[in-house]
């Protein structure tokens, strides 16, 4: 007997239809003798129109009341998906993130998991039911319902199985894996069928939608066996493994193993800022005090006592807020500078162990671009990753000549 705990996306939990098809899957494992702990989204579309809808009362509505207002969504999916299983003659019972002990802290609309209390859900376990999860969602010291951010229910699941030391988190979805690219962008995208932690980790960051960074955190920090499968059809998935600690074992790892790209980023420059000791802090310390995250930085050389520009890049949707806080608080603080922002642009990023062993992928990289007439507007590197900021009516272009150019498409792996 094996415990699975099973993450459904919103796609998966769709319509009637779609929750009555989870049930029979989740039906079958217990047939078979594991215990099923399952985490369901909101259905496809609703936590979007649980928003609109708040954006036609109010323009800014607190962020307690919107955590209040987006977690039904999970909480419908949940109480629908249950009432499916006894159908089927599956003792099951649904839960809120708070009643099934995920205890956050209280940054609403951004919580992070502090710790999950296991006790009642083991002994649900034990008696033989299914216990059905609303993801995406806890509940923080003084009591108030607080929600992980969007994608948040992957790390529900994920640190559910952590806490329970489950045998594997599947996460279910519309896509049958972890692809070498978004099939939609580049048709001949192929299925991987094992990716390293620390990959899908720069995947998850880099704008990859398969899984939330922070379930992949998760998995990596507490050494949790996670498959990405689809609720549509049979197959393996992609099982996500330890990173290697062999230096010639990444030698024989591909080149690399995915492009991520996302078009949900806004560049922000600081003109004629005081090239001093500080000044980095001054402009980024504002910003990370009202929980925007910044992503690429880069500041540009200037002599000595002169003035530097300076540019970082953020969420597209905080790019206003964002660029109220440098007019109004940092410019002052400076004493003066010329803010300039874009938010027409992407970031498209190469991913691979690979790397660590291979010269020449960033000129490689630069090449392909420049062949196609691209221009590079910020460059960013890690040991395993290299992004690249550009205008986003290129993003598609670029991904598509970049899979091409390092070998990934289809074609090129069925001629080997």
């Amino acid at each position: 007997m094996a415990l699975y705990v099973q993450k459904f996306g919103g796609t998966s939990v769709g319509s009637v239809e779609r929750i009555k098809a989870v049930a029979d899957k989740v039906k079958r494992y217990r047939d078979d003798g594991h215990q099923v702990v399952v985490v369901v989204s909101a259905m496809s579309g609703e936590t979007n129109r649980l928003i609109e809808l708040a954006g036609q009362i109010n323009d800014e509505p607190t962020p307690r009341e919107m955590d209040m207002l987006v977690s039904t969504g999970e909480q419908v999916t949940s109480s629908l998906l249950a009432m499916a299983l006894h159908k089927l003659g599956v003792p099951a019972t649904s839960y809120t993130g708070g009643q099934v002990g995920i205890q956050t802290d209280s940054a609403h609309t951004k919580a992070r998991i502090q710790r999950i209390e296991t006790d009642e859900l083991r002994q649900d376990l034990d008696e033989g039911q299914v216990v059905v999860v609303a993801g995406f969602q806890g509940i923080d010291e003084e009591g108030n319902i607080t929600t992980l951010g969007r994608g948040g229910s992957d790390t529900t699941g994920v640190a559910l199985a952590a806490a329970l030391k489950a045998d594997e988190c599947q996460i279910y979805t519309d896509v049958d894996g972890v692809y070498t690219t978004d099939p939609r962008v580049c048709s001949k995208a192929r299925r991987l069928e094992s990716i390293t932690v620390e990959e899908m980790l720069e995947l998850a960051s880099l704008g990859s939608k398969v899984l939330q960074i922070r379930a992949v955190e998760f998995a990596g920090k507490y050494n949790v066996p996670l498959r990405v499968l689809s609720s549509f059809e049979e197959g393996a998935g992609t099982l996500i493994v330890a990173d290697s600690d062999e230096e010639e074992d990444s030698m024989e790892e591909p080149l690399i193993s995915g492009i991520a790209f996302t078009a949900n980023e806004a560049k922000l420059t600081l003109l004629n800022t005081p090239d001093v000791p500080g000044v980095a802090s001054r402009i980024l310390g504002p910003i990370a005090d009202a929980n925007i995250e910044v992503d690429m930085i880069v500041q540009n050389v200037a002599p000595a006592g002169d003035y530097t520009d300076f540019t970082f890049t953020v969420a597209k949707g905080d790019f206003k807020q964002t660029q109220r806080i440098l007019q109004d608080e940092v410019i002052p603080a400076l004493g003066g500078g010329e803010l300039r922002g874009d938010d027409n642009i992407a970031k498209v990023s190469l991913v691979g162990v690979g790397m660590r062993s291979h010269a020449g992928v960033a000129s490689k990289m630069f090449r392909t671009l420049s062949d196609e007439n691209i221009n590079i507007r910020m460059v960013s590197t890690s040991e395993i990753k290299i992004s690249v900021v550009i205008d986003e009516k290129h993003m598609e272009l670029a991904v598509r000549a970049l899979h091409k150019a390092f070998g990934l498409d289809k074609d090129d792996i069925e001629s080997e």
